[in-house]
This record gives structure tokens, C-alpha cells and sequence, in this order.
């Protein structure tokens, strides 16, 4: 990712943090080293300065990826993505995602309090300055505050209770370190310091649908409902895992908080989904549902009143982000050299419901155990849930006005295969009588990287632009932090936690109207798989896969490590605690047969990729990532995490 560097205030402000632009609403000034009185005299200098805090936010996933500690290089935002058997990581460097057995201890961690500090320093200088207007000075300190509660959820996720600090600490060259070294709060204080937050700054943000790319009433709303409802979430199904708990309550949140979050949680959504904090709706534009479910992640103009919060990217700013560039169709790629390494799986792809409601998997065999014949790659993914299409890119699928190319050769009457590791080495199809291509451009092919090997690649965020697949510009397509989407879900899952299933099911129907599930479910279809089915459709791919299987507590009964096979894929679909621990694909083959009315017809197999060897493994150990021994060593306050 490129960023623009604006304006550095060392040894008075931040002493190495250089101001980045948020290039969607920040002015240019010029590099100069600046006392604090006067940086903090200028709307436009304290503006340069907050843009460098809302780079500087963290999510589990990104377009553009983070900084990887202690090395020059970024970790791919797309590489995020292709975990949790959800994808698989086309990219020689990255099959170890689907070869270890298990996640480590350490994994997901974070722990930046010198980000922390800073927006502490911010929030003092911004509280004592005395040349802005009082207006200015408001939504300033309330943006601040926003990225600082936000960054402590980013922080409780991963590691429960931290040490709460709102004051920049001051060291006073002593020797004794001591009151500097401050105890872990409790994982319910930090969730209640976010939820607090929250309600103190949200009448001093804009109440407007249009602004995005910084904090406005709704985005502090919709912190504050997907916090409440984590908060939630532990305290009542953390019972289910005693061992995943302290003394202390630094992590675990007792079970008869539960209602309060919940609570809370639907409160705060109801004021967004109530128009309190400006126009949001669903996204309803294109007239094809699957298009317009892909354009909720693509229209940036006023139109889109789905999106609350986001990331963005400017190409003609040079802030743009490689994520089309890694993972768009390698036949369809912009200059042939960058495509394909994020392949949704099959696992995934089967959950999108029928449009009656049910659940099936896909039709690869008749009663009998023959193949089914279809005319078009696309006929076997008809009348499902239209998000499938706007989330998976499907053989046959087309981008940028092109057809994908996908298949894996062509099976003969007697069942042998033909097929190529290339698809430009030719092969002879016995009964043609000529040499032909034998498998698709775009794959699959086992180890072929930059193909797919599942038969999928990815929609949701691919930017059509022209040119957005080049390394040397990229995309400017925004990753979405908050939308309206996820807050009716969210506040569908609090109400039905609280037994008000009536306002859960008016919730969720109106999220799967928008996909083409016209019939609406009723009150006693609202139940916790449905909820769990729900999000993992809706919102995929968008960073909540890792976490919510944390707080409902299923991860290690999801992730088990045991293998993955053909029946599990296709049997307990929509069930909130099934298996799924390996990636499969779906490899279609064009069916050869000159004396069949089947010839030249596709059949399809359910396939495991070559280098898929491990097995996701989720141990109660990963429920809270481990703290560091650095940090240990220095602050002998702070208490180990559960199975460290």
C-alpha cells in the first residue's frame, strides 16, 4: 500500500510517528517539524495529524495487509482471507496455511500501546488547545477517542482484559519504572470502557450516511452494538469453556452480564437501523442481486448507504492496495503476471441456501450415484442464495466482461480423465483427432499457483476497474470496517438471545430479501444455527469468521482437527457446529463422449487440493492469543493468559 506522508512532528508531538493522509479528507501541507501549540492552533494541521491515527487502525483483515514485526515486509491483506478452511492460498509461499495442523498460541496477537499513547497525547493536546473553535474541538477529540475505544476492541478480541490506560504516561527518569506498569482490567471493563465510549462521543459525530472515511454517530453506534454483543456472546456461552477463563476475570465474563450486553448490543443497532444517526439502508441499486451484493464492496459514490465505515484507497491520491492485483482471474489479469491466490472452498460455497430456504449440496450426483450432466458450468449454483455469486467468482463466472476458464479437464465413456498441468501443452482426446486444450486457463491444476485449485476465486472487493490488477497502480477499492448489513445482524442476534425472536426474524428477512430469499422465515425459524448460517453467508470474507467462532465458543468443536471429507462437506448444511477443517474444491470436467446426448456436458467432482495436508486444530489455548515474554518481563503485574 502507498501512503502519502504529510507532516512530521518529532521531538513535541509523537517523536517518530510521521502524519500520513487519509486521503479522502485530508488537505496537503507541507513537510516542517512543528511545535505543539501551533500544530494544535490549525484545523488543517491537527486534521494531517489525526489522519496518520486512522492509518495507523488495526483489523484482523485488510486490503492492503500490515507490517509484519521487526521486518521491512507486509503480511498480504488477502493472505488473511485464506484460513479457517473458508479459502485456500493459491501462493507456493503460503500453502503452509493449509499444511500445519493448528494455530499457535501467539497467533492473532497484538499489543501497541505506543499507538495508544499517542491518541492519548492527541486527545490532551487537542482537549488544551485553545485556538480551535469549540466545534472543531468536539469532533476532534471524539474521533480520537472513537480510534482509541476501537483499537481496545481490536485489543479485548485477541487478548481479553489489557491494561486500560486514558492518560499519556509520563516517565520520570527515576529508575523506577513501577507506576508506569499498570495490571490487566478485566476483559467485562474493557468491553464496558468500548460501550461507554461510545454513548460519550456519539452526539459529537456527524449524523451523516456520507461521511465514511471517518467517525461519524453511526460508526460509534456500530462499535459500540458488535462490542456489546461480543461482550455478550462470552459471558453466555464462556461457560461452555471453564478452562478458558482466570481468577481475575482478565478473561471470562460472568454469565449473568449476558442480558445487559445484549441489550445494549440491540439498543445501539436500533438507533442506526431508527435513522437516529442519518439514512442507512440496505444496498438495493443493480437489478441482478448477485451484481449488486458484489457492488455494496465497489460503489464508493453517495448512492451506497450500506457502508458506515471504512478504510479507503485513492488511486489518483497513490493510496491503493494490491488485493485485485493478488486475486483476480489469472486469464483475465491485467498484465498476466499476478492472479488467483485466494480460492473460496467448496465448504463455503455449499452453505449458500436454496432459494426455498433449504439446505442442499450441490447436485454432483444423481440418486443412483451417476454424475449429473449440465449444459453450463453456472446450471449447477442455480436458484441459490444470490450472495454466492456476488461472493464467489464461479466457473463460467464472468469479470471485466470476460468468462472465467475453468475446468479440469475432459473425462471419457470409460471413465479415464485427460488433462494437463498447463494449458497450453495440447492433448490428444482419443476419437477427435487432434491435438486440444485440456484444461482451463484459470485451472484448477494441483500446485498450480496463481490458479484457482479449488474452481473458485474470489468477487467480493475484485475491482473491474480497468487497470486495478497492475502492480504499479493497484485498487482503490475501500475495505468496509462497518455497515448496515452487519448491524441488523447484529442486532438480530441480541434480540434473539433476549427471546425477542419476532424482531431477530424481521432482521434477518429483511438482510435475505436483499438476496433473493423471498420467503420470509417466521419466529420459530430463528434459532442459533440460523443466526450462526446467517453471518458466515452474509459476511464473508470480511474479518468476523476467527472471532465469532471465539465467542460462541464452538472454535475448537468447528476446528477439531480431524480430516475433512466428502460427506462432511455435503451432510449437517447450515448446522452452527459443523466440522470443517480442510478446504475442498469443485473441479468440473467437460464429459467426452461422441455417441452419449451427454457429450461435451459437465460433470463435477468434489476435490481436495494436493497440497492441502494439514488440518485446522483450534485449541483452548487459541481462545486468547498469547501475551509476549517481553511483556511479561517487563511488567510482572500482568497475568499470564489461561494455557500459556
Amino acid at each position: 500500500m502507498k501512503k502519502i506522508f504529510l507532516i512530521t512532528i518529532v521531538a513535541a508531538l509523537f517523536v517518530t510517528e510521521s502524519c500520513r493522509k487519509d486521503s479522502d479528507f485530508l488537505d496537503v501541507p507541507p513537510k516542517q517539524v512543528l511545535p505543539t501549540e501551533l500544530a494544535f492552533s490549525d484545523p488543517a494541521l491537527v486534521l494531517s495529524i489525526l489522519g496518520d491515527l486512522y492509518n495507523r487502525q488495526r483489523d484482523f483483515s485488510s486490503l492492503d495487509g500490515y507490517p509484519i514485526p521487526n521486518t521491512s515486509d507486509t503480511e498480504p491483506g488477502w493472505r488473511t482471507f485464506a484460513d479457517f478452511s473458508e479459502a485456500f492460498p493459491s501462493e507456493n509461499g503460503s500453502y503452509f496455511i493449509v499444511q500445519r495442523t493448528g494455530w499457535g498460541y501467539g497467533e492473532w496477537a497484538i499489543w501497541d500501546y505506543g499507538y495508544i499513547r499517542d491518541l492519548n497525547l492527541f486527545i490532551q493536546r487537542a482537549t488544551a488547545a485553545t485556538k480551535l473553535t469549540d466545534e472543531d474541538k468536539k469532533r476532534f477529540i471524539a474521533e480520537a477517542r472513537f480510534l482509541r475505544a476501537n483499537y481496545y476492541f481490536e485489543l479485548v478480541k485477541r487478548m481479553g482484559g489489557v491494561p486500560l490506560i486514558t492518560e499519556p504516561l509520563e516517565y520520570d527518569y527515576s529508575g523506577n519504572v513501577t507506576p508506569l506498569q499498570k495490571p490487566r482490567a478485566k476483559e467485562s471493563e474493557i468491553y464496558d470502557f468500548i460501550i461507554s465510549e461510545a454513548e460519550a462521543i456519539k452526539g459529537d459525530l456527524p449524523k451523516n450516511a456520507n461521511v465514511k472515511s471517518r467517525a461519524s454517530m453511526a460508526a460509534a453506534l456500530a462499535m459500540e452494538a458488535r462490542a456489546a454483543l461480543y461482550a455478550g456472546s462470552i459471558a453466555k456461552y464462556g461457560v461452555t469453556t471453564p478452562q478458558v477463563s482466570l481468577p481475575g476475570n482478565e478473561v471470562g465474563i460472568p454469565s449473568g452480564m449476558a442480558d445487559s450486553y445484549y441489550t445494549k448490543a440491540l439498543a445501539a443497532a436500533q438507533e442506526i437501523i431508527d435513522q437516529t444517526a442519518g439514512n442507512y439502508q440496505l444496498y438495493r441499486v443493480l437489478p441482478n442481486l448477485s451484481d449488486n451484493f458484489a457492488a455494496v464492496f465497489l460503489d464508493k459514490t453517495s448512492v451506497n448507504q450500506e457502508s458506515i465505515f471504512i478504510e479507503d484507497f485513492k488511486a489518483n491520491a497513490g493510496k491503493t492496495h494490491g488485493f485485485t492485483t493478488n486475486n483476480q482471474p489469472f486469464s483475465i489479469s491485467d498484465e498476466g503476471l499476478d492472479a488467483g491466490r485466494l480460492n473460496p472452498s467448496l465448504n463455503l460455497v455449499e452453505a449458500f441456501e436454496k432459494l426455498d430456504n433449504t439446505y442442499a449440496p450441490l447436485a454432483t450426483k444423481d440418486a443412483s450415484g451417476n454424475p449429473v450432466y449440465y449444459t453450463d458450468q453456472l446450471d449447477i449454483f442455480a436458484g441459490r442464495d444470490a450472495r454466492l455469486a456476488g461472493t464467489v467468482l464461479l466457473p463460467n463466472g464472468q469479470f471485466k466482461g470476460k468468462r472465467t476458464e475453468i475446468f479440469a479437464g475432459y473425462e471419457l465413456a470409460n471413465g479415464n480423465i485427460i488433462t494437463s498441468n498447463d494449458a497450453t501443452q495440447l492433448q490428444d482426446v482419443p476419437g477427435l483427432g487432434e491435438n486440444i486444450q485440456v484444461v482451463g486457463k484459470d485451472g484448477p491444476v494441483n500446485g498450480a499457483e496463481f490458479r484457482s485449485q479449488t474452481g473458485f476465486y474470489i468477487r467480493k472487493y475484485l475491482d473491474p476497474t480497468e487497470g486495478s490488477g497492475r502492480r504499479g497502480r493497484g485498487s482503490d477499492v475501500a475495505f468496509i470496517r462497518y455497515r448496515y448489513g452487519e448491524v441488523l445482524l447484529n442486532a438480530a442476534e441480541a434480540a434473539f438471545e433476549l427471546g425477542q425472536t419476532a424482531i431477530a426474524a424481521d432482521y434477518m428477512n429483511q438482510v435475505r430479501a436483499r438476496a433473493g430469499l423471498t420467503t420470509p422465515l417466521s419466529t420459530g425459524d430463528i434459532t442459533f444455527d440460523r443466526i450462526v448460517h446467517e453471518r458466515r453467508v452474509e459476511l464473508a470474507f470480511e474479518g468476523h469468521t476467527l472471532f465469532d467462532m471465539k465467542r460462541w465458543r464452538i472454535a475448537h468443536i468447528v476446528w477439531d482437527g480431524d480430516p475433512t471429507s466428502v460427506a462432511d462437506i455435503t451432510t449437517d448444511i447450515g448446522k452452527a457446529k459443523k466440522h470443517n477443517t480442510q478446504p475442498y474444491g469443485l473441479w468440473p470436467y467437460k464429459y467426452f463422449n461422441p455417441n452419449s446426448p451427454n457429450n461435451n456436458k459437465w460433470i463435477f467432482k468434489e476435490v481436495l487440493p494436493a497440497p492441502v495436508t494439514g488440518r485446522n486444530r483450534f485449541q483452548f489455548g487459541n481462545y486468547y492469543s498469547q501475551i509476549g515474554n517481553d511483556i511479561l518481563s517487563a511488567n510482572p503485574q500482568i497475568v499470564k493468559q489461561p494455557n500459556q
